[in-house]
């Protein structure tokens, strides 16, 4: 899955888990990917499911009743180098999921066998500057 400058924020100071989680929303709703109703569905799976999924990211995205305020399929990318507090575990990469129909695991396991490399996050999360990381993402 390939992403481009509009789907992401770099070099974010740390915030909230939710304001992370608002601001992967507002990323997705910027790019004509979601109804803004979206933003409050990623909210409320959050208190119900856990969407760290380990090195340091967290795949934020809405319920499954929340598909019908998906428009299209995508994704959002929050860098955060200093990490944020998500639980108990430290995040660096927020990744906001819109899926719609049956795009959703398509999705999640496309991020999964990209981010399931500890080396590959690693140089993610310390890319110097934006372009570095898009290609670095983009591979």
């Amino acid at each position: 899955m390939k992403i481009t400058k509009n789907q992401v924020e770099f070099k974010q100071e740390s915030v909230s888990k939710e304001q992370a989680i608002k601001e992967a929303g507002r990323v997705l709703l910027k790019n004509n990917l979601i109804e803004e109703q979206y933003i409050e569905s990623m909210l409320e799976k959050e208190k119900s499911d856990i969407t760290y999924i380990g090195n340091g990211i967290a795949i934020p995205h809405g319920m499954n009743e929340a598909k019908k305020y998906v428009k299209k399929s995508g994704i959002s990318v929050i860098h955060y180098p200093n990490g944020i507090q998500y639980d108990e575990n430290k995040a660096y990469l927020i990744i906001g999921i819109a899926g719609g129909d049956n795009d959703h695991l398509e999705i999640l396991q496309d991020l999964a066998v990209k981010l399931s490399d500890e080396d590959y996050v690693d140089t993610l999360v310390k890319a110097s500057n934006m372009d570095k990381f898009l290609e670095i993402f983009n591979q």
